[in-house]
């Protein structure tokens, strides 16, 4: 069985930013679909603090991008693949800082821009971005420094947005380039959604609180004639794509997400004109957050479930090739170890559970370790997708019964959460980690018990809708 694939070929992301103050509690917020291949399984692991004697040196197996790395690596969480042979794409994760991290939204740079700064073939991509990023940096402007320094100097493979957080700050950085790069911070009163094209758009070069660049990308961009406009510096206009691509499978995206917070316009699903930054209609939650990775346009025509004309005309957000989701909450007046929440999605989103981790845990559970090619009962990404796959024929007849247990268990973690923070607030220091730890296993127990559960219902009022059924003759 082989089992290479080229994953920076393949991914396609969606992406949620939002500030503090628009947020129904004060937590910043940032999300993101890994969207890659259907069966590719992920893991969730805890890298501990270490001390190395001597300077430690990453080299890539994706494409044998190298650098040194600090003697003093902090701890961090990681969704890494189930194997190492193509890299490691850890993906998303807290640091013991509280610093949060998503990499990467895969984008596209137009001709103009890469004919004069081509991409890097050994430089720094999607695969390496975690690993050498966020454990290094101690709030978000640290990390979106630290990778744009990076890729000044060692140049990037791809063109990729990254979020960033902290429990002040919301960061987007964006690569246009093999070296050039820019970062925009989210205003604490608004948020973004994101879909695989460069989404900055106007750059003000003398607001260092709000924007951070490549010292040289003005000159760069004069230099090269690449601003088409006289006036401004739009980073999407000038590094960006504006194809029929865009309008089919990304801007539709952004659209339904602007759609559903601000409130509905008489902007067009393939409109290249949408903002990056928007205000909501109301206080957003993680519900949200976590909403928009599982939707795919409900409630209109454009729904692969509905029956219309045009329900595959627009990629969703929610699709079968997610290998994992995240949303990663920071909730204020706590400490980090209890206020950073990890919540995890295995598999597709809209078919699965997202299961709040603490982000002072130690370990993560065993099961979440666990998952190769094929299928294994024992891990806890196969079972949120065995669960999918048993839907996925028979929706009609059986969704309604699987989003009433979702629905169920989601109540139940919320219920547990606010419970285990009362408790965790009262825990001296020394104690906090493994209170942490077992209170995070026993939600992703009840999670994964409540998933067995519908499995073995699924399978059950599966079993009549054989094509070789037939009414029998109750007299025979």
């Amino acid at each position: 069985m082989a089992l290479e694939y080229n994953k920076s070929s393949l991914s396609a992301c969606t992406s949620i930013l939002i500030g503090k103050k628009a947020t129904v509690d004060g937590s910043t917020i940032i999300g993101r679909n890994e969207d890659a291949k259907a069966s590719w399984p992920k893991h969730f692991v805890i890298h501990g603090h270490k001390e190395f004697s001597n300077e430690q040196k990453f080299v890539s197996k994706a494409n044998d991008f190298q650098m040194d790395l600090p003697k003093i690596r902090n701890k961090y969480s990681a969704t890494p693949e189930w194997t190492f042979k193509e890299g490691l794409f850890e993906e998303d994760g807290f640091n013991e800082y509280g610093v949060g991290m998503s990499a990467t939204e895969s984008a596209y740079s137009n001709q103009r821009v890469l004919g004069v700064d081509p991409l890097v073939e050994n430089g720094i991509g999607e695969e390496a971005m975690i690993t050498v990023v966020l454990p290094y940096v101690k709030t978000a402007r640290d990390g979106v420094l630290r990778l744009g320094k990076i890729i000044e100097d060692y140049g990037t493979c791809e063109t990729n947005g990254v979020l960033f957080s902290d429990k002040d700050e919301v960061w987007y950085f964006e690569s246009g380039s093999g070296h050039y790069w820019v970062a925009q911070r989210i205003p604490d009163d608004s948020y973004a959604v994101v879909a695989n094209q460069l989404a900055i758009q106007e750059i003000n070069f003398n607001d260092s609180d709000n924007f951070l660049y490549h010292q040289d990308i003005e000159q760069f961009v004069k230099e090269n004639h690449l601003n088409t406009r006289p006036n401004g510096f739009n980073f999407r206009e000038i590094f960006g794509t504006h194809d029929l691509s865009d309008e089919i499978y990304n801007t539709p995206r952004v659209w339904w997400g602007q759609q559903t917070f601000s409130g509905p316009t008489d902007e067009s699903p393939e409109s290249e004109d949408l903002v990056f930054i928007k205000k909501a209609n109301r206080l957003l939650s993680v519900d949200d957050a976590q909403d928009y990775l599982a939707s795919h346009y409900q409630k209109t025509e454009f729904d692969p479930l509905n029956e219309s004309a045009n329900n595959k005309r627009y990629r969703p957000i929610s699709l079968a090739k997610t290998q994992e989701s995240h949303v990663l909450q920071i909730r204020p007046n706590m400490a980090p170890e209890i206020a950073c929440v990890q919540w995890l999605a295995m598999g597709v989103a809209s078919q699965s559970i997202y299961v709040p981790f603490y982000m002072g845990i130690t370990d993560t559970p065993e099961e979440y370790k666990l998952g190769e090619l094929p299928y294994d009962s024992k891990s806890a990404y196969w079972t949120y997708k065995l669960a999918g796959v048993l839907l996925d024929g028979h929706y009609k007849e059986l969704g309604k019964d699987f989003q009433a247990k979702q629905k169920d268990i989601n109540i139940t973690l919320r219920k547990m959460l606010s419970d285990f923070d009362k408790q965790a607030l009262s825990k001296d220091d020394d104690k906090l980690p493994n209170y942490l730890t077992k209170a995070s296993f026993e939600m992703a127990k009840v999670s994964l018990d409540g998933y067995k559960e519908l499995i073995a219902q699924l399978i059950t009022d599966s079993t009549d809708f054989s094509p070789l059924n037939f009414k029998t003759d109750m007299n025979l």
